[in-house]
């Protein structure tokens, strides 16, 4: 909680019926979660982007590509070009498993979207610890 108070009051955001908790704030238009899956520590971080009319100076980078204002398949073929595996078999749910970065294209909004229905930017950006996505690969999703 004292982590994320600079950038606004948290709230707490929790079910009784489980043991994760979600802290969020927003900072300069930007969102963000801290996910305690465990209830206890810090297990990822979400981010996502307000929409197309909120105007905010921050940006959030992947190897120089502002990742809310890139298309996101250049995002993802710049990517692959670093070497990392990117995984679109999700396609509004896209991750780079290596690294742990796991990418919404999923809004209510009225966006621009690709020929498949797909927003065009992404929503929103989860960075997990270096096995966070490792369950997608064992045995099976």
């Amino acid at each position: 909680m004292s982590a994320l108070t600079p950038w606004g009051e948290p709230r707490v955001l929790t079910r009784r019926t489980r043991t994760s908790v979600k802290v969020s704030t927003e900072c300069d238009g930007i969102g963000f979660q801290a996910l305690l899956e465990d209830g206890q520590q810090v297990t990822a971080i979400e981010l996502w982007w307000p929409g197309e009319d909120t105007d905010t100076s921050t940006r959030v980078l992947l190897n120089g590509d502002d990742v809310f204002r890139t298309p996101a398949e250049d995002i993802f073929r710049n990517a692959a070009a670093n070497g990392w595996r990117v995984d679109e078999s999700q396609p509004e749910n896209p991750i780079i498993p290596g690294v742990s970065l796991g990418f919404t294209r999923q809004t209510s909004q009225d966006v621009p979207r690709d020929p498949g229905g797909l927003p065009l930017y992404i929503t929103s950006v989860l960075v997990g610890g270096g096995d966070y996505y490792a369950y997608r690969y064992q045995g099976g999703a």
